[in-house]
């Protein structure tokens, strides 16, 4: 069995001690909220003051920044990085090697394909309003599962 800790130097020379998650083994945070229904793969690890909720799933080499927030049941494929403050619905499922921005929004049923670049800012989705409230949920009620789209086609 491995070490329950692990200790991570950002870009600043600041180290952070990240436990191992219970379900997966992802690395978190200590001011890192995560749903123990969540599932946060060995390689994934989730930054300070991000939440992940209920039922949720992050892959492998995945990175939550700073600040995130994931709704219940979201889903995040491998090699995912989910930028700093960024808010995706519950039930939005992000697919492999994509990027979206800081401060991105992505409201509730989204999907993301894969190889996906999304700009900081930006707002994907249909929304029935744009209104969060301040724990980053959606006030509004949410919009059906797979409402919207985002990338190429599935094959």
């Amino acid at each position: 069995m491995g070490r329950l800790y692990e200790e991570l130097e950002d870009e600043n020379g600041t180290v952070t001690k990240y436990r191992r998650h219970s379900n997966g083994r992802g690395l978190v945070a200590p001011t890192a909220r995560v749903d123990e229904s969540a599932y946060i793969e060995a390689s994934a690890w989730v930054e300070p003051e991000a939440h992940v909720g209920r039922d949720c799933w992050v892959g492998a080499g995945s990175w939550i920044d700073r600040g995130s927030r994931l709704g219940d049941r979201t889903f995040i494929g491998a090699n995912v990085h989910i930028g700093s403050g960024t808010i995706l619905g519950a039930g939005v499922r992000v697919g492999s090697h994509t990027k979206i921005g800081d401060n991105a929004v992505v409201a509730p049923g989204t999907r993301v394909e894969r190889d996906i670049v999304v700009a900081g800012g930006a707002k994907l989705g249909r929304f029935e309003r744009s209104r969060l409230d301040g724990a980053g949920e959606f006030a509004a009620r949410e919009a059906p599962a797979a409402s919207s789209r985002l990338g190429r086609k599935a094959a």
